[in-house]
């Protein structure tokens, strides 16, 4: 993941998350170009095993493989300057021009890679019922809950480029967003005294929201 510091005469109020497209296999040094001219970036990288004849290597590769993030004022000169940075194709956005990234969906991927939790691409889910983590150190991301397999992920979205990752919820709480309160939900989570103390799946009354609690 890099970054890079924004100029000291603009405040975080000022500035905005925006996604550019980068040629094939440039987003590395686009990332390094644009930091190297001051614009804060956001290049989220997962480590990916490659496999050669001779050896192994873990090697650091694009989250989302194609596009970079920038924080930049909502200007044409900060547009302009970030679109003159070689390998930069364009910013992603609709008719009417580049389109911001909302603050809480970069925030909540940079927690995930910082805390360098597993977690992997997925498909974009636009649909389902959406749940916060409460407490521990991702305290506060939200994404959609999935049940696959024998456990359950919480899939994280930039919704303006329709990516996804997916992060194992195992052992963690988790409350439905805009619905019942966290005090509820983990009532609602406590343990019967027919289950076992393994880690169990359980279903939110009235919500068809699949919750996951390790009982102790």
């Amino acid at each position: 993941m890099q970054r890079a510091i924004g100029s000291e005469k603009e405040t975080a109020s000022t500035l905005h998350w925006y996604a550019v497209w980068s040629r094939s296999r440039h987003e590395k040094l686009v990332a390094s170009a644009l930091t190297n001219i001051g614009v804060t970036t956001f290049l989220p990288l997962v480590p990916e095993m490659h496999r050669w004849s001779d050896r192994h290597k873990s090697v650091d590769v694009p989250l989302f493989p194609g596009y970079v993030f920038v924080q930049i004022p909502n200007s044409a000169e900060a547009r302009l300057h970030v679109l003159k940075t070689s390998g930069v194709v364009q910013f992603v956005g609709n008719r009417q021009g580049a389109v911001s990234i909302q603050d809480k969906e970069i925030n909540d991927v940079m927690a995930v890679l910082d805390q360098r939790v597993s977690c992997s691409p997925y498909p974009f889910l636009q649909l389902g019922q959406r749940v916060r983590i409460c407490g521990g150190a991702l305290d506060g991301i939200e994404g959609v809950l999935i049940s696959r397999d024998s456990g359950s992920k919480l899939v994280i979205s930039i919704e303006l480029i329709r990516r996804s990752l997916a992060v194992s919820v195992y052992n963690l709480d988790v409350e439905p967003v805009g619905g019942l309160c966290r005090q509820t939900v983990r009532k609602k989570l406590a343990a019967p005294d027919s289950l076992s103390r393994d880690n169990c799946l359980t279903q939110l009354p009235s919500t068809g929201l699949t919750a996951v609690k390790a009982y102790q």
